[in-house]
Order: structure tokens, then sequence, then C-alpha cells
């Protein structure tokens, strides 16, 4: 922990921000996984375009994590050890992919990078004005989560627009 560095932070407990971190670490694991998994076992029309997209937003949750875990522990705090304590700390759950049909499976995911939005935001405003450095990480994170759930919600409405015209010319 530099204590120069930490000494920047106004307004706000670092045990508190460790907190908070800690948890976007967890959303970060989990839905590193989710990605990963789905990408996986997905079906159906136009999987391949969602395994691309899926496997993209893996690594970059993946590098998000890191980022999460490096801020902490410049903090003088400890990321969280054990992958049980993502389940119990986590912000947006751990969605178990149940129906591996593409739908399902990007509605799934943008749900998911709704909830990260809303995740980032809320340390956005937190450490607006007050960590410079916290802040700085979680805009650069935020804009990743708004462009994935932009990506997933594009490929969801092309596949929708597939299947509401081949409806129209097979009747």
């Amino acid at each position: 922990m530099g204590k120069r560095g930490n000494s920047i932070i106004k307004g706000l407990e670092i045990s508190e921000i460790i907190t908070m971190l800690n948890k976007a670490y967890a959303d970060e694991w989990l839905a590193y996984y989710q990605y990963f998994i789905e990408s996986k076992i997905i079906k159906g029309i136009m999987k391949d375009a969602a395994i691309v997209e899926l496997t993209q937003h893996a690594a970059d949750e993946l590098r998000h994590a890191t980022m999460v875990a490096d801020r902490i522990i410049q903090l003088g705090g400890t990321p969280l050890t054990h992958p049980q304590a993502w389940f119990t700390h986590a912000n947006c759950a751990y969605e178990e992919p149940k129906d591996f049909d593409v739908v399902a499976i990007l509605n799934d995911a943008i749900k998911g990078e709704q909830c990260a939005i809303s995740v980032y935001s809320k340390l956005a405003d937190m450490t607006k004005d007050k960590d410079i450095i916290t802040y700085n990480m979680v805009s650069s994170i935020l804009a990743d989560e708004v462009e994935h759930e932009e990506d997933l919600q594009a490929l969801h409405d092309d596949i929708a627009d597939f299947i509401t015209d081949l409806k129209k010319c097979v009747q």
C-alpha cells in the first residue's frame, strides 16, 4: 500500500472502496466464467457470431478482474481469495445456463451486462472527485460494459429480425 498514493483519496474510507471493489471483482470472475461456458455450449442460428462475441467478452472480463485486483492491492486490501466467496460477495448473480439456445444465452448475457453497468456506474458516482485512480479505472471498465451490452443487443436484434423475416418467407 502506497501511503502517498492513498493520501489523495478524499471523503471516502479506503476500506469501503476495497469492499465495493471486491464485489466487482467477484462479478468479473463470474461473468468471465459465464461467457466462457456459454461460448462452449451455445446452439442455434448464428451461433458462430455469438461465440466470437462471448469469447471476446470473456477475455475482457478477465482483464477487468485483473485491473480490479491490482487496484485492491494498491489500496492495501486483498482480493477475494476463494471462488466460493464470489457467490456471496457478487452484486450480479451467476445465472447457470439452462437453455443453450443462442437467443436465451444472449438474453442472459445482456442481463449480466446491464447489472455490470449499474455496478460500475455506482462505483463511478462513489469515487468521482474523491479517488481519481479508482474513478478512472471504473470509468474505463464501465465503457467496456456499455459496449458489451450494445454488441450483444445488436446481435440479438439481428437474430430476431432474421427469424421474423424467415417466418414471413415461409408463410
